[in-house]
């Protein structure tokens, strides 16, 4: 799979996990890779902590809550980066 191509199924699955949070909020396919799930989702202090839980268990990855800030939650694009980055680095 070339990069672009695992970056475009990665930003799909965390729109995914990120819909379901959002409880009928918004459908996966509505969410935009550049929508700030804060501001423009209304993605709340407990549907992050939601979210960032299934996220570590969608892509079994471990999330460094330490290091983690709000900016990593403002865009599908840029949180997918951060999951990409640190799957690469548990490889």
């Amino acid at each position: 799979m070339s990069s672009a191509a695992q970056v475009t199924e990665l930003e799909s699955r965390v729109r995914s996990v990120l819909a379901e949070v959002l409880a009928g909020k918004a459908l996966p396919e509505q969410i935009t890779t550049d929508a700030d799930m804060v501001r423009d989702l209304g993605l709340d202090s407990l549907q992050a902590i939601q979210f960032l839980l299934r996220v570590e268990d969608e892509f079994d990855v471990e999330l460094d809550y330490e290091t983690l800030r709000l900016d990593h939650l403002r865009s599908v694009r840029f949180f997918t980066t951060e999951v990409l980055t640190r799957l690469v680095r548990e490889q």
